[in-house]
């Protein structure tokens, strides 16, 4: 199929894309990558009238650090990112998720602000923003900046709070301290393939307990989904001491699987129930 006709033009400054954003109406569409947007405006579930390419506008793009927290630009190509040397140093969670997301291929296109600000309930990269505590700044021509944090930014499968005029120009990802180890698990049916079962996050050791946590699910519920349980039960606790099964108890407990022709719910609370209590012990096992 061929897309429906639309108008399209390519800014070179944030102000000018949040100017188009607006006169708009909500009848715009951002384009980034296009891994996602293109497959729908093919078969027509897409049908904006305008087309904003946002590819030339070069403050969207890059990866920097400063004190405590890491800068992401939302158009850095998932390949970049992972090449990166100082999103590997200070975001190592964060480039192996990337790694699992889709193929080589796509991610020479796709882009880290693209996942994140599509919020696909099964995809990597939106739970472990959610998981690091991370914030995507936005820009409205007529509100100007506001900044959301990842885990208030999920509202519904492919919903947002995003508003129609409002661009995404930074993601920030703050450090987590010395003495962090991080983790990772997912279960598809292909490589490539979104996520029957997912889990990413951060657990930081000091002095042998627990003391800090972040951990979310993925391809578990209708959006990414914190472990707000398991996180609160894993603070103050010893290592020594730690009942991984009555944690990862917990951990599902914050979920809301659903049935489909892949798998069904109590599938994915059987596998997520075994993956966290085991990616628990192997990760509190491993050194820092």
């Amino acid at each position: 199929m061929k897309p429906a006709p639309f108008d399209y033009y390519a800014p070179s400054t944030i102000e000018e894309a949040c100017g188009l954003l607006a006169e708009a109406g909500g009848g715009a569409t951002i384009l980034a990558g296009g891994q996602t947007l293109m497959p729908l405006l093919a078969l027509r579930m897409s049908q904006p009238f305008l087309l904003v390419d946002i590819n030339r506008i070069a403050a969207l793009k890059g990866i920097s650090r400063s004190a405590g927290s890491t800068r992401i630009g939302p158009i850095t190509r998932q390949n970049e990112a992972i090449a990166d040397a100082t999103l590997g140093s200070a975001q190592p969670l964060l480039v192996t998720a990337v790694k699992h997301v889709g193929h080589h291929q796509t991610r020479n296109r796709g882009t880290i602000g693209g996942s994140i600000a599509l919020g696909e309930p099964a995809a990597e990269l939106p739970a472990t923003a959610v998981a690091l505590g991370a914030s995507v700044e936005v820009r409205s021509a007529k509100r100007g900046k506001r900044r959301i944090a990842a885990e208030e930014l999920y509202l519904g499968p492919y919903a947002t709070a995003l508003e129609f005029d409002e661009l995404v120009t930074d993601i920030h990802v703050p450090e987590w301290p010395t003495g962090t180890r991080w983790m990772f698990r997912e279960l598809a049916q292909r490589p490539g393939d979104f996520a029957l079962v997912g889990l990413t996050g951060a657990i930081t050791v000091q002095d042998g307990k627990v003391s800090r946590a972040g951990l979310a699910w993925f391809g578990m519920g209708p959006t990414p989904i914190k472990a707000r349980q398991a996180e609160a039960a894993l603070l103050g606790q010893s290592l020594d001491q730690l009942d991984h099964a009555a944690i990862a108890e917990l951990a599902v407990a914050d979920t809301a699987p659903f049935d489909d022709h892949h798998a069904t719910s109590e599938y994915r609370r059987t596998v997520g129930r075994r993956m966290f209590a085991r990616a628990l012990r192997e990760t509190l096992e491993a050194k820092a």
